[in-house]
């Protein structure tokens, strides 16, 4: 390579060396994170106020969720982590088949949760408990029940959406790994996307026991 070539095709890599790389990647993907705990913290916050002023129509309204359905997309969720972390770890050792069929299991359990979510939603929706939408309900406990149930819809929505995200993530990392290997889709970036796969299946663990065990209590 000449000078001028030299020149002329400068080094545009801010890293000196991949742990840079990896250190970088990882706080950026904590920063994220951390923003997004704040969020999920400010509606669980809300709904803790909420149930000590409203805790008779709390008990009410957490009675007409679904519990079966809110337990088997809590198992659901708990073995796509279990999957995720399987393709993060034969990410590492370049076992692109193996990553292939864990990334995929992840997807497809992340695609039951919604598919069983919105099901819930469908049936909450003809028992006139969607909030704004001829919300119906016992006349003694109608205010609270209507406030559990906008935070339900808020505090379920917001997860729905952001597994939605993680969901488009995972098939994508999956198409780019079966079309060009680890060139392209880097064990890097899987592991990046597990933590954010992890951290979702954590806000449901959160979100499950308030609205399905403890709000009925």
């Amino acid at each position: 390579m000449t000078h001028d070539t030299a020149l002329a095709a400068p080094n545009t890599d801010p890293f000196s060396d991949p742990r840079q790389r990896r250190d970088a990647s990882d706080l950026g993907m904590w920063l994220f994170l951390t923003t997004e705990t704040l969020f999920f913290g400010v509606l669980f916050a809300g709904y803790v106020i909420m149930r000590a002023r409203f805790p008779h129509a709390f008990a009410a309204a957490g009675r007409h969720t679904d519990f079966a359905l809110g337990t088997a997309n809590t198992a659901l969720l708990l073995t796509s982590s279990l999957c995720m972390a399987l393709a993060v770890a034969t990410a590492e050792v370049n076992r692109r088949r193996a990553t292939l069929i864990w990334l995929g299991a992840t997807a497809a359990l992340g695609i039951a949760f919604l598919a069983i979510k919105g099901f819930e939603y469908h049936a909450e929706y003809v028992e006139h408990l969607v909030p704004a939408l001829d919300f119906r309900f016992d006349a003694r406990d109608f205010r609270g029940a209507e406030i559990f149930f906008w935070l339900y819809f808020v505090m379920t929505g917001v997860h729905a959406l952001h597994l939605t995200a993680g969901v488009a993530v995972v098939v994508l990392m999956a198409a780019r790994l079966a079309r060009s290997g680890f060139g392209k889709q880097t064990p890097l970036s899987i592991e990046l996307a597990g933590l954010y796969w992890h951290f979702v299946d954590i806000v449901w663990i959160f979100v499950y026991p308030c609205l399905y065990l403890i709000a009925r209590s």
